[in-house]
């Protein structure tokens, strides 16, 4: 199975990928790109709706879309010795001695579909649990085995990721021209338990001064939903002032602990429904009538 030829992904160095999206510049019906942003499936809980995971995976194949994942892929907390384990968290399929095994490979097994548009896998915190304190990299891992059945080149990522989205078009004899500037997507994620009341809208701004080459910032962790805009007063070498937007993301989950019938630590915490979902990217190409004045815009929808 190949990669999708309308995009690819190169590895700079660590946390750091370019994304390119290779634009029909003479052909205007085409000038769209998706990109299903996921975060927090926790795809092994019982609590997670796979169904709905699936939905959303098919609509990618519909949109001919390519995937980002933010990380938290796995719960993986039912292992021996861990605290947190619960007989009553654990899927049957994972009821093994090989339990961290069972995890990737059954994961494996329900994304191989679609690993042709899977580009970058990244890091949770429950992942990063799982390495420190077991010392083996689910994430990775999934990774090298859906490579290895497929042949199709995801990269494993970290739990913060800068995605350098580039727009190219090929010309007479199949050479690459570039298009557009970069559009560059800080994704992250998480950390912190959001707040009840400000679901981590205050931690966003704050993201938003320390990461100011980031047209978008996108976040998950806490399994809340959201989008909004900081429009920024900016100026040019020259002394030419212009205003630029940073879109904020927070990616929900596909994790559903709320419910009167369990007595579980979400609802032993008082924490309220969550809402579930992923994120519709959708990069468009402005079409004016000189190449060199090729803009990429990107506007973002709840997958639900």
């Amino acid at each position: 199975m190949k990669k999708d030829k309308r995009f690819s992904v190169k590895k700079v160095s660590e946390g750091i990928f370019f994304i390119d999206l290779f634009f029909e510049a003479k052909n205007k019906t085409k000038q769209d790109f998706w990109c299903l942003l996921r975060s927090d499936a926790h795809h092994d809980n019982p609590h997670s709706d796979n169904a709905l995971e699936l939905k959303h995976l098919n609509e990618a194949v519909r949109k001919d879309a390519f995937i980002l994942d933010n990380g938290d892929s796995f719960c993986a907390m039912q292992g021996k010795g861990d605290p947190r384990a619960s007989k009553d968290d654990i899927k049957e399929i994972h009821k093994k001695g090989c339990y961290l095994d069972s995890l990737v490979s059954t994961y494996a097994d329900f994304l191989e579909s679609y690993s042709n548009r899977i580009l970058v896998m990244g890091k949770g915190n429950h992942e990063t649990a799982v390495l420190k304190h077991r010392e083996t990299d689910l994430n990775q891992r999934l990774v090298d085995t859906l490579n290895g059945r497929t042949g199709c080149g995801i990269q494993c990522g970290q739990i913060a990721n800068w995605i350098g989205i580039r727009a190219y078009s090929r010309d007479a004899k199949n050479r690459k021209v570039k298009l557009a500037k970069h559009f560059w997507i800080y994704m992250f994620h998480g950390a912190g338990g959001g707040g009840p009341v400000t679901k981590g809208v205050i931690g966003a701004n704050r993201m938003g001064v320390t990461h100011p080459d980031a047209d978008i910032v996108a976040t998950g962790h806490t399994h809340d939903s959201w989008f909004f805009t900081n429009a920024r007063s900016r100026i040019t070498h020259d002394g030419t002032e212009y205003i630029d937007e940073q879109l904020h993301i927070k990616i929900p989950t596909y994790k559903n602990e709320y419910g009167v019938k369990d007595s579980g630590f979400h609802m032993e915490k008082g924490r309220p429904p969550k809402p579930l979902g992923a994120v519709w990217l959708k990069f468009s190409l402005q079409c004016p009538k000189q190449l060199n004045t090729f803009a990429l815009n990107c506007d973002a929808s709840r997958a639900n």
